[in-house]
């Protein structure tokens, strides 16, 4: 697939995904990968990308990262690191199996004029995949930890970006990147599954998303990966959500638009980690 340049000139949403050409499950990092290695069929994994691209692509400028072989998990986008105005903050793998993602990634960013700034030797961090930021207030950012994301990542984020670092502890396995529990969305409304954080992280959430604006998800629609969603305005993008779930999303003015991702959830990710935000605005 021919990569696409970006359009930066354009004000809609810019988001970032990376062609599914050599996707498989080879090896296993999570436990959604377990039973699944070798799992996937490139027939279905390219019609469920196509599918996804597309309905982005209704609400979205779309800029496609050509693929790297032997780099199965490239197509998370999400992981390459963390857009923020015109910075680029590369990601640094725990897991051996993806750290060849990361020069494929910067040599991107580095050739469409990213300024790239580095986390501190040693720091792990795994992008935008734990780290979000709120779309009520484009100076925070929550952060994951726990379990591919350190703790000592969110103040050197801080201080690279200039901006509020809210960490949260992830505590069930399952959800081992932010995204995969945690959705912010616009008017800072907040999709979030607490049974996946610690209790300090929970009163957190409590503390800076007002009742009415926290949007709770139970453990079946967690299952389903409805928190790991793409939020262009009031678009809601996701694998699935239940009956109750729709409704309270739409109750509070959103239009929920499913896309059939389960090739991908066989490696643990969906429709916001095979996409990665490229507009992230620096003012408030």
């Amino acid at each position: 697939m021919a990569e696409t340049t970006p359009t930066f000139e354009r004000t809609v949403p810019r988001i970032l995904m990376c062609a599914p050409t050599y996707f498989e499950v080879s090896y296993v990092i999570n436990p959604w990968m377990t039973g699944h290695v070798h799992d996937t069929t490139a027939e279905r994994s390219h019609r469920q990308w196509d599918a996804l691209r597309e309905t982005v692509q209704r609400h979205a400028d779309v800029v496609i990262q050509p693929p790297a072989e032997g780099q199965p998990d490239m197509v998370f986008a999400a992981n390459a690191g963390l857009v923020f105005g015109n910075t680029f903050v590369p990601s640094r793998f725990r897991y051996d199996e993806r750290k060849g993602e990361e020069p494929h990634n910067r040599a991107w960013f580095t050739h469409h004029g990213f300024d790239i700034a580095d986390l501190p030797e040693g720091v792990f961090f795994e992008g935008a995949g734990d780290g979000l930021f709120d779309r009520g207030t484009s100076r925070r950012l929550w952060m994951g930890h726990g379990h591919r994301s350190d703790l000592d990542a969110a103040p050197a984020l801080g201080r690279l970006l200039d901006v509020d670092v809210l960490p949260l502890k992830l505590a069930d396995p399952r959800f081992y990147h932010l995204d995969t529990c945690f959705c912010p969305l616009t008017d800072g409304y907040t999709l979030y599954f607490p049974g996946a954080f610690d209790a300090a992280s929970l009163a957190l959430i409590e503390q800076h998303v007002a009742p009415a604006e926290r949007i709770i998800v139970d453990e079946h629609d967690a299952a389903a990966f409805a928190c790991n969603a793409v939020n262009l305005g009031r678009v809601v993008i996701l694998n699935r959500a239940s009956a109750d779930l729709r409704a309270r999303l739409e109750g509070a003015g959103f239009m929920v638009i499913e896309v059939a991702l389960d090739e991908y959830m066989k490696s643990g990710g969906a429709a916001k980690c095979l996409t990665l935000r490229l507009d992230e605005a620096v003012g408030a």
